[in-house]
């Protein structure tokens, strides 16, 4: 069975609560489109977002986390944390696979089919997939490298994970896997440990970038971000120069595939 895991940021770090709620709906009823109902949703927050969406596989993991600080390192690891938490949480459901989503993100109704199809694999990750401003007619399709730029990208085998021995306080949770705070890393630390992922071979996420700012990665200055890492603002550049080339309309398969709908 695959568990995904959906951490939400604290109510009192979000730029607009109701922006959050809104996009994480989206995002949970994209998740629970699947064409296979074998999967388990684990929802890790401090305090539920607004939503009126209801489904039996879905469960709200309620923490007590202290805001982070405001650095981008700090915010990655909170949500690495949430994540953390979650798979101790799910130990008693022995699931084969886990797929950490972002709130903000949409995915393929194929995932959990194709993941259940292949219980013994080691993980994969998401090579293609589309990059979607929040309101556009226009999608970006990307043939490859999606999972350096978005979170929602890996889906690993649990027995891959370092896994908590039991819940402590906040401050104290550390000895994760680096890839829960750095998703690109996920591919090249585990062929290190000789576990290699697959890529997924079909596409499998939509990169949302909303209007408001809430993910974490459009919240840091762009100064901040070139000296992190200055491939990531080249990126962007390149992105706006491609766009013509990459960009095709938004169409009815896509939207149903990946319950991508407009929020307003």
């Amino acid at each position: 069975m695959l568990v995904f895991i959906i951490p939400i940021k604290s109510k009192k770090t979000a730029k607009s609560w109701q922006e959050c709620s809104k996009l994480f709906d989206r995002c949970l009823r994209s998740v629970c489109n699947q064409t296979s109902q074998n999967f388990k949703v684990i929802v890790v927050c401090n305090e539920k977002p607004i939503t009126t969406f209801k489904h039996p596989n879905v469960e709200y993991l309620i923490v007590d986390f202290p805001p982070p600080g405001s650095d981008y390192g700090a915010k990655g690891d909170d949500r690495a944390k949430r994540v953390y938490v979650a798979l101790f949480t799910i130990k008693d459901l022995k699931p084969s696979h886990v797929m950490s989503v972002d709130s903000d993100d949409c995915i393929s109704k194929y995932i959990a089919e194709f993941v259940n199809q292949n219980p013994d694999k080691n993980g994969w990750y998401v090579e293609q997939g589309y990059e979607y401003d929040e309101g556009s007619s226009q999608i970006a399709v990307r043939q490859k490298g999606i999972y350096r730029i978005c979170g929602t990208c890996n889906i690993i085998n649990y027995r891959l994970f370092k896994v908590p021995d039991q819940i402590l306080p906040y401050d104290q949770l550390v000895g994760f896997d680096r890839f829960l705070n750095g998703h690109p890393l996920a591919k090249g630390d585990l062929e290190k440990r000789g576990n290699p992922l697959e890529p997924l071979p079909f596409p499998g996420t939509i990169y949302v970038r909303d209007q408001v700012g809430e993910s974490i990665s459009m919240q840091e200055p762009v100064i901040v971000k070139f000296q992190r890492n200055p491939k990531e603002v080249f990126r962007g550049f390149k992105k706006l120069f491609m766009a013509p080339f990459v960009n095709k309309r938004l169409t009815k398969e896509i939207q149903e595939e990946f319950g991508l709908y407009p929020l307003n």
